[in-house]
């Protein structure tokens, strides 16, 4: 903002705290830390505003930097807040359940939600710059799974394919189209899972399936994902089989009890 004698000042308010959430959003994709200069590119601000609401994110304790390279990462207010929401979640509870899947499939187990237009991957299989915690939703089975029994108020297919364009690379993979989506998605209902071939990575075929609650919506989406050779036709019935059983078990640790699906409508 500027004043009539022509001196910047950091904006104020509600437009202060969306730009401030603006930069800790800058570090969803997992990648390397952040100058301000960088920060500033992606938000399409001034280089000085940029640093200023870094700095203020730094003195709170959400941001950390490299004292040799000058450039941000999340700081150990982000750590300590997030450790909580996963406790609070229940999602420690998880840990066994996907790790015994996992085990059994010899397969990734991963446990995921649904966060506005993407999927985070909240609990299981190892999380890599390359593998990443977050996806848009169109592009991965587990984000089918999410738009396919959508909570109330979540925006459906044709509300977020325009703003959800498919990575250039493996753009036939994906359905960015809002009447091809939609009929995918009604074919995820129908069978009760969703198969992804190659979404996640190249050489990587997943099996999602959700955890729903009582009303009938998708709270998470599990899957294991493995190389085709493993995952095959064939063997698709059996790995749906144990992820199913895993889903069903998360049911119980991760819903109330008000939450939960009587168990006779559990398939």
């Amino acid at each position: 903002m500027t004043t009539e004698a022509g001196i910047v000042r950091p904006p104020a308010g509600a437009q202060a705290v969306r730009r401030a959430l603006d930069v800790l959003h800058c570090f969803h994709d997992n990648g390397p830390d952040l100058s301000a200069s960088d920060l500033a590119r992606r938000l399409g601000l001034a280089t000085s505003t940029a640093h200023r609401l870094a700095r203020t994110l730094l003195g709170a304790g959400f941001l950390e930097q490299d004292a040799r390279t000058a450039r941000y990462r999340l700081g150990p207010a982000m750590t300590e807040l997030g450790r909580l929401a996963y406790h609070q979640r229940g999602l420690h509870l998880a840990t066994p359940e996907l790790a015994d899947l996992a085990e059994r499939t010899g397969a990734t187990a991963d446990l995921a939600l649904r966060s506005g237009p993407h999927v985070v991957i909240v609990a299981g299989g190892p999380v890599t710059p390359k593998v990443g915690l977050r996806r848009p939703l169109h592009s991965t089975a587990l984000g089918k799974v999410l738009l396919a029994w959508p909570r109330s108020g979540e925006d459906g297919p044709r509300a977020l394919s325009a703003s959800l364009p498919a990575p250039a690379a493996v753009a036939d993979r994906f359905f960015v189209e809002p009447p091809a989506l939609a009929v995918e998605l009604a074919r995820v209902r129908e069978t009760g899972y969703a198969l992804g071939d190659g979404e996640s990575g190249h050489g990587v075929r997943t099996v999602a399936v959700p955890v729903l609650e009582r009303a009938g919506h998708a709270r998470f989406a599990l899957a294991v994902r493995a190389a085709p050779e493993s995952i095959t036709d064939a063997r698709l019935g059996w790995y749906l089989a144990q992820a199913r059983e895993c889903a069903r078990a998360l049911e119980v640790l991760l819903l109330a009890p008000t939450e939960r699906r009587d168990p006779g409508e559990r398939g």
